[in-house]
């Protein structure tokens, strides 16, 4: 406390209610090393449980949830999964992402709180749904009693032997039995392609599902071979960024420091299409036509097939990824700096009209920056976008259905789907690019439309 007459700052609710990394960082960057000068700890994730109740239940739950690498086995007794500081958001966020490798035992009495934040005993009830629906191992003890340690203090062994039966075996994530979205492979998960760039980007596919990226630092585009080795495709291109082939075969690319989109053939040659904007990601209409962002100016400029540049919006805050609908006639634009997509109708001459706010996504806990950046189209007109808590997926009507995890530790920048049958989701991300094989099938604005089929509810 300051003075004699004042009060110490309760943290209380700050360290334990919250969602985000800092207690799991606090756990494994100051708590572990230390203990672990006097005692041999274990680093293997399958060998570490934790537990809490109350707040310690969510706050137990949030350390596994964020770093799984490190914690499996979580026992969790009148978890505070309601609305103190963002915790009622658990039960949407376990639906929504893709399987994380925890093990959980929840408990529980119907006579516990119920107060202005919410109710602990339906908020409970609301975690176990959502774990069994996607699809993770969990067991649960429900009772009469209040918000005490009765109950748990008497099932804590039940609980221990659910939480490390079959030991040593390694928990692995589940698979869910029924989504909406079911896109994922059960089995498949994301596996590392090359590394050791200093920032990648862009990432595009030709006709014949052939991976092209970017490194921008270097001012240098890499071609993916089909043997897996990298190949430099063009260099000394400053600043290059956002790529996608156009309808001529050509690739098209965003070269910011000399504003510039300009285009290569198949040889590497450089040609000019536009000039005079800097410019971030871009487009390719069938026609010839496209579309780039301007993010540190919060505009969005078409250029013609003739090449003469028009201002199509402005006032998105900063501008970044930027990809079509599947009959292409809707723009999509991510908001790198807010938490919504905007949806615009592509209307005759290029001219974009009915803006709105569409995808809504979720943000980290201590931001209210979605960091929402490079967006790609499947072929039933869901948008992948990369942003700061993962790979969110949206249906048609912008509501987010699945994220996958981040494969890296780095920036999520960009995403397009390739290979032979366009069902490979490469993913751009820090220094390294990652792929993983999908239950869903991309497309190529350079194909021309595709009528995705009517969104279900």
């Amino acid at each position: 406390a300051a003075n004699e007459n004042a009060e110490a700052r309760y943290n209380r609710s700050y360290e334990y209610d919250g969602l985000g990394d800092a207690y799991a960082r606090f756990l494994l960057e100051e708590i572990l090393p230390a203990v672990a000068k006097d005692y041999n700890l274990s680093t293997n994730p399958n060998d570490r449980a934790i537990c809490g109740a109350s707040s310690g239940a969510i706050c137990a739950f949030n350390v596994a949830w964020e770093r799984p690498d490190e914690f499996r086995r979580v026992y969790s007794t009148i978890g505070t999964y309601v609305g103190l500081r963002g915790g009622d958001a658990f039960p949407t966020l376990v639906r929504k992402y893709e399987p994380k490798p925890i093990r959980v035992f929840l408990q529980d009495g119907e006579n516990d709180l119920n107060i202005y934040a919410g109710d602990w005993w339906n908020a409970n009830q609301g975690m176990l749904s959502a774990l069994k629906f996607s699809g993770y191992e969990v067991e649960h003890a429900w009772g009469e009693g209040g918000h005490d340690g009765k109950q748990s203090a008497a099932i804590t062994p039940d609980a221990f032997r659910f939480l490390w039966k079959n030991y040593p075996e390694r928990i692995v994530a589940g698979h869910p039995p029924n989504r909406r979205t079911d896109v994922l492979i059960k089995g498949e998960g994301w596996e590392l392609v090359t590394e050791d760039y200093k920032f990648t980007e862009g990432p595009a596919v030709n006709a014949e599902g052939e991976l092209f990226f970017t490194d921008i630092p270097n001012g240098r585009i890499h071609k993916l071979e089909a043997d897996g080795s990298v190949s430099v495709f063009a260099e000394n291109s400053p600043g290059v960024n956002g790529l996608m082939f156009g309808p001529d075969g050509k690739l098209y690319a965003c070269q910011n420091d000399t504003k510039k989109i300009v285009r290569y053939t198949e040889d590497g040659k450089e040609e000019t299409v536009c000039e005079g904007q800097p410019s971030n990601d871009l487009v390719v209409l069938a026609d010839g036509s496209g579309y780039f962002t301007d993010p540190n100016n919060s505009k969005v400029w078409r250029w013609s097939p003739s090449g003469e540049i028009s201002l199509a919006d402005e006032g998105v805050k900063k501008p970044n990824g930027v990809i079509m609908s599947p009959d292409q006639t809707l723009l999509n634009v991510a908001d790198t700096d807010g938490r919504f997509t905007y949806s615009y109708q592509i209307q005759s001459g290029g001219k974009l009209a009915y803006k709105q706010r569409h995808g809504h996504l979720h943000v980290p806990d201590d931001t209210y920056s979605s960091g929402a950046d490079g967006m790609t189209v499947d072929t039933l007109g869901r948008v992948y976008i990369t942003t700061r808590v993962g790979l969110q997926i949206t249906d048609q009507l912008g509501r987010v259905h699945l994220i996958l995890t981040k494969p890296g530790p780095g920036w999520l920048s960009n995403c397009v789907f390739g290979g032979p049958y366009l069902d490979t989701l490469y993913v751009t991300c820090g220094t390294q690019l990652f792929k993983r094989k999908l239950n869903a099938k991309g497309i190529r604005p350079m194909d021309g439309p595709v009528k995705p089929p009517k969104p279900g509810l």
